[in-house]
This record gives structure tokens, sequence and C-alpha cells, in this order.
């Protein structure tokens, strides 16, 4: 007989395989997790969620989908929607309420849905998000201007899109059985005031408190949890369903608010969502029937072909115009529109709300969902490449710098390579270092370059290196494994060691199969060491009499070749596996020792 502790342990265990299945494709984690679900579920019988958990399952599923959506509306910042470009804030609004707009007609025409109904699969459709989108958009490599359209929609939206969704479903949730539209508009309005009110009220008091600091910081992101579930608790006390409204609105007020730390909150929620995402969702897939999935006939697949044919080109159509793209272009993002996590979780929540008020229609919102979920990744993961090659929209090969630090080794170097007309892009956690940088002109992400906040604002576009240049070197090689996985083999390097004997015995068998940086001397300690004590980096372009060899002769031997740059554009980097070799034409950039003869 199978135990709660077996299932439970069973289901994490299937999460884990299914976000490695994930991470190894290169797809977004709902995908694996929703199609384990359902073979672990209605094909196989093997989880039943409702008999495992009862009557816990509907406030576990309540509050999982609170936390997802406190995260999301918590990367809500303003200045960002301002900040990037009329066409995202176009696609963010009207293209929102267009998606919506022609999903409800769809869902209404095609699966006999109420207008009620179709309203709220209309909402809950209208959010992409981007855990789904930006795994997309690291292979697919469009160009730079689309590329951050669709990063920044993805981003935006899945907050938008999470409170359009819950206000239209509590709309129709207050007017079932209701006989008068002005008390189910007063019932509604109750509802919006309740939710913003407690929902700012919380935020801002909430923000003082972190502000401030009168709380421990090793408590920031406990108490945040902790306050997100007590006041969604309490709102849904205060009036029926506002709660989600609440945490909602709570998160973009946090995220707005001056002078708060929320870095440690998001990677607290991160790992947290991990959690909640792979359990919740192996769950809610399973919940299906067999009835339900018999659902979904040719109505549905027609319903799957109009909101991807026709709503979201016809409201790309609309979002761009006067917008300077090319017809190319906005052929990609109309194909572009994989939705995720949020119309999941969502979705799932107001069917089980549904399904209790006995309304007509309930059975078939989830599988509709996740109908499009599945079909959306599966589609665009495998055509949205060769598309933009057939459009002619995708980037050359990439050719840029990821530089794991902004101390003066890497400042030093990502200014010569700029220099030199090669893309680069910092990241440290070290905030004097980053100002460093930026009164340098070098753009520079804050922040920790693995964490989940890096996946969704560490901008890759034209990235094809990575350059560990950080003192820790632990940082240093957990950057090297993870990015390798995103830009590929023979793409990242390894920082020599100070005691490479001992470096290679400690070492991680996972990096033994990558070459060292440079030569297998340059460790941070002697770069930096060079550099301080008058090292310059310096270009020089070879000929057929002044070659490397004539070079290093000049300089008594004291440099250290570091990068060549062919006439075409083509970079190489110095490694011990593959040594610098440069032909005549090539740009060559190397470290000049200050005991080198010039400088005597």
């Amino acid at each position: 007989m199978q135990t709660p502790a077996i299932a439970l342990t069973g289901i994490g265990l299937l999460a884990l395989i299914c976000q490695w299945a994930a991470w190894r494709m290169r797809l977004p984690a709902i995908l694996p997790l929703l199609v384990a679900g359902i073979l672990s579920g209605p094909v196989t019988g093997l989880l039943k969620p409702d008999l495992l958990l009862g009557d816990l399952l509907f406030p576990l599923v309540s509050l999982a989908v609170a936390v997802i959506l406190f995260e999301g509306s918590l990367t809500l910042d303003f200045k960002e929607l301002r900040g990037h470009g009329r066409t995202v804030r176009r696609l963010v609004t009207w293209g929102a309420l267009i998606t919506g707009t022609v999903a409800t007609v769809a869902a209404h025409v095609l699966l006999d849905l109420t207008w009620e109904m179709a309203s709220v699969l209309g909402a809950v459709l209208v959010v992409t998000g981007p855990t789904v989108v930006l795994p997309l958009l690291q292979t697919l490599r469009a160009r730079a201007h689309l590329t951050q359209i669709l990063r920044w929609e993805g981003i935006l939206i899945d907050p938008v899109g999470a409170i359009a969704a819950v206000l239209v479903f509590e709309f129709v949730v207050l007017g079932q059985g209701q006989g008068a539209f002005s008390h189910t508009l007063s019932m509604f309005a109750r509802t919006a005031a309740i939710g913003f009110g407690l929902g700012m009220l919380g935020g801002y008091l909430w923000g003082l408190v972190l502000r401030h600091h009168w709380l421990p910081q090793r408590l920031h992101s406990f108490g945040t949890l902790m306050i997100v579930l007590t006041l969604f608790s309490l709102s849904n006390a205060l009036f029926h369903e506002s709660g989600l409204l609440t945490v909602t609105v709570m998160g973009v007020w946090l995220a707005n608010m001056r002078g708060v730390p929320t870095q440690h909150i998001i990677e607290f929620k991160e790992t947290l969502s991990v959690l909640l995402i792979s359990g919740l969702f192996i769950l809610l897939a399973a919940r299906l029937t067999a009835e339900q999935l018999a659902l979904l006939s040719w109505p549905a697949w027609g319903f799957l072909a109009i909101l991807l044919w026709v709503a979201r080109p016809l409201s790309v159509w609309l979002c761009t115009l006067g917008s300077g793209l090319e017809w190319r272009e906005k052929a990609l993002l109309a194909w572009l529109s994989p939705r995720g996590i949020v119309a999941a979780a969502v979705a799932s929540l107001f069917a089980i709300q549904f399904e209790e008020a006995g309304v007509s229609g309930a059975n078939i919102l989830v599988p509709v969902v996740f109908l499009v979920i599945i079909s959306t990744v599966v589609m665009q993961s495998l055509l949205s490449r060769p598309l933009a090659r057939f459009l002619q929209v995708s980037e050359p090969e990439a050719s840029g710098f990821l530089i794991v630090g902004a101390n003066s080794v890497a400042r030093a170097i990502a200014l010569k390579l700029t220099e030199a007309g090669v893309a680069v892009r910092l990241a440290d956690n070290n905030w004097d270092a980053v100002q460093e940088a930026r009164m340098a002109g070098l753009p520079v992400y804050y922040g920790n370059p693995l964490s989940e906040h890096a996946a969704q604002h560490l901008e890759l576009t034209g990235i094809g290196y990575l350059l560990p240049l950080s003192p820790y070197r632990e940082l240093n090689n957990l950057a090297v494994l993870h990015f390798e996985h995103i830009l590929g083999h023979g793409r990242v390097f390894l920082l020599a060691e100070e005691d490479a004997r001992n470096a290679h015995r400690h070492r991680e068998q996972a990096l033994e199969h990558l070459p060292i940086l440079f030569d297998g001397d340059a460790t941070y300690a002697r770069l930096s060491h060079l550099i301080e004590h008058g090292g310059e980096l310096r270009s020089a372009r070879l000929t057929e009499d002044f070659n490397l060899q004539a070079y290093c002769a000049i300089h008594d031997q004291c440099l250290l070749p570091m990068f060549s740059i062919a006439p075409n554009g083509r970079i190489r980097v110095a490694n011990t596996r593959t040594p610098l070799s440069p032909k005549p034409g090539d740009t060559l950039i190397s470290l000049i020792y200050a005991d080198s003869p010039e400088f005597a």
C-alpha cells in the first residue's frame, strides 16, 4: 500500500528528474513536469492527489499560487516598463487586451463555454512569462532588439497578466448566483478595494521594516514569506477570494518602493519557487481525469489554432504599427508566445474553485490550458530557431564576453576588448567594483550571475564566451559549469590557481575537460599584481615582418598574449589547450609587464 510519505518522496524525486531533464534539453521545466504529472495520474493511476492530500489540497494549492504570484509581481519595476520602448508597453497592455478578447470569443464559440467562463480562460492565457520565454531566447539568438522585446514582454506580462486574470476571476465568481449586475459590480468594487488597499498597506509597512532593518537580514526572506501568507489569509477572511489580488499588489509595491532591499528575498524565493513549482505542477497535472483528456477533441485544437494564428499575430501587428520593425521581425514576434507557470497555476486554482461551486465548464478549463502550454512550448522550442534562420533575423555567431567580476583585472581586460570593438558585459555583486565599472563606461550586472534574477535580467545577447576573473575560486568554477551549458563547449575557460598541483587534485571532475585561460601561470593574483604594478593591456597589428615572435622579442618576452582578432572579426582566446597562433593581419591583445624593456 502506498503511504503518504512514500508518495510525497516519489513526487520530490520525480520533480528532480524533470528539472534535470529540462536543464539538459534546454526546455522550460514546466513541460516535463506536466508530462510527468499526466503520466503518473490519468495515464497510469499511480498518483491520486485528491486521495493523497484530501482537504489539504485546496489550501496548499492556494498558498502555493499566492507565493508564485507574489514572486512574479516582485519583478514588476515601473521604471523598466517605461524604459523598454513603446512596442513592449503596447504588447503588455493593448496586446494583452487583444489576445484576451480573441481568446474569449473563440472559447465561447468553439468550446461552448459561457461568456463568464470564456473570459476567465481568455484572461488566464494572456500570460506568457519569463520561465518559458527566456530558455527559448537562449537558443534562438535572434536580432538583439527582437530578443529585448520578447524578453521584457515575458518579464512584464507575468505580473500584469496575473493581476488581470485575478480581477476577471473575481468579477465572474461574484456574479455567480447574483441576479443584479449592479450588485455584482459593487461586490467586485469591494474585492478590489480590499485587495489593492491591503496589498498597498501591507507592502508599505513591510517595506519600512525591510528598509530600516527592524528585522535582522537573515530573517528578511522568511519574514516576507510569512507576511505574504498572512495577508493572503487575512484578505480572504475579510472578503472571499481577494487574497490573490492582495499578494500581487504587495509584490508590485515592494518592487517599486525606494530603498527596500529585495535581493535576498528574490534569491530565497527562487529556491522556494523551484520546490513549489516542481511539486505543484506534478500534482495539478495528475488531477486530470481520462474524461477531461477526452474533452480535448477538435474544438480544443481549433481554439489552440486561433490563439496561435489569429490572436497573437493580430496583437503583434497592431502593437507594432509605426515601430519600424520589418515584416520578417514581426513574423518572428507573432510566432513566439509560449504559455507557462502562472497560466497553469492560476487556471488550476480557478478550476478547483469553480468545480466546488458547480460552475458549468469548469472541467475543461485545466485541460485546455495544459494543451496550450504543452503545444506552444514544444512547437516553439523546435521551430523557432529554424524559423528565425528562414526569416533571416538571426544574429551572427556571438563573439562577445561575459566576464565574472568587475575588479581591476576584469575592467582592464573589458576596456581593451571594448576598444577592439568586442562586446563585453561584466557581472559582480561587489557594489564598489560595479560602480567603478560603470564610471568606466562598461556595461555591468549587479548581482550573482548564477541567480534566477540574473537568468531574467542579465543580458546575454551577443555573448559567446565566459571569462571567470573573480578572485573567488568557487564562484569562478560554478560560473564555468553554469555557463558551459548555455554557451557551449569550447567557449568557457578555467582560471589558473595558485598551487597548480593541489588545484588539479581538488578540482571537480566535471571541470577537468576545460582548458586553462591564457596560460597555466595566469592566476588572478598574478594578473592583479602585474596590472597594479604598471602592466598594461595593449593591442598590436601583426604583419608578415612583424609577427608574434618579433613582438615578443621587442618586449624581451615580458608579455602575456591573451586574444587575437582576425580581420573578419573572429576572435580567439589564448588557453592551455590551443595557444594563440595569430596570422598576418590579426590584431593581438596582450598584457605587457612593467619590467618590459619598453618601460625601462
